[in-house]
This record gives structure tokens, sequence and C-alpha cells, in this order.
């Protein structure tokens, strides 16, 4: 006999699993790091998206193991945008927790043009 009070369906536990577009109920954010977005200049698109990056907006990160300059690599994006990566000094701890199936993302603080390249200070934080 099924004691639940809502019937446990697929659909329901997709819901509740930890994915990126999926529902995580009871989450905590946890700030670990603050940086400076590396890169910047190599984002064509920077100009174009400069716009959108606002203080509080969310970026998101994604590993890239197979980057041919560091194993460690953690690309950050705007929008689907690649707009740099978390510092080579300060990647390794985040990046193996990532591997492990941690999420990560990242808050802006403030950006700030100094000639041709947009410097980006964000919050890293851990979702738990």
């Amino acid at each position: 006999m099924n004691e639940s009070i809502l019937p446990v369906t697929p659909g329901l536990l997709s819901m509740l699993s930890k994915t990126e577009t999926g529902i995580t109920p009871f989450t905590q954010e946890f700030f670990l790091l603050e940086i400076v977005v590396a890169g910047t200049s190599f984002c064509k698109e920077i100009e174009t998206i400069e716009n959108l990056i606002v203080s509080e907006k969310i970026l998101t990160m994604k590993r890239e193991p197979d980057n041919q300059f560091d194993e460690f690599a953690i690309a950050v994006y705007c929008d689907n945008i690649r707009i740099g990566f978390v510092p080579g000094t300060l990647n390794l701890v985040c990046s193996r927790l990532m591997d492990a199936g941690k999420l990560f993302f990242c808050r802006v603080v403030s950006k700030q043009w100094k000639n041709k390249w947009l410097k980006i200070n964000a919050n890293i934080y851990m979702v738990e």
C-alpha cells in the first residue's frame, strides 16, 4: 500500500532530480570565490551581449576537461554564449567538485570597460 500524500510518478521524480533545467527543492547557495572572468577579450560577441551582463545576473559554468590549454578549465556563459573562463589559478577545486557532480554558477558583481577589455567581477557559488 502506497501511503504517500502525492503519488510518486516518473514525471515527479524527474522534476525533483538535480538537473540544470529541473526544479531542485531545498537547495542552498554557498559563496566560494571572487573572480575576474578571464578571457573576455577573446569573446567575439562580448560587445553585443555586454548590455545583458548586469549586477546580480546569473552566469552558468561548464567544465571543459578537453580544453587544450587547461585540463581544469571551467567556461563561463551568459545566455549560452561563452564569455570567458574561471581563472586558471582558481579553478582546480571547483573543477574537481564539478567532475564529482556538484553544481556551480557565477553571479555578476560588476563590470567595467578598460579600453577594449570588459572586466567582469563575479562571485562563484556552489549549489547544495
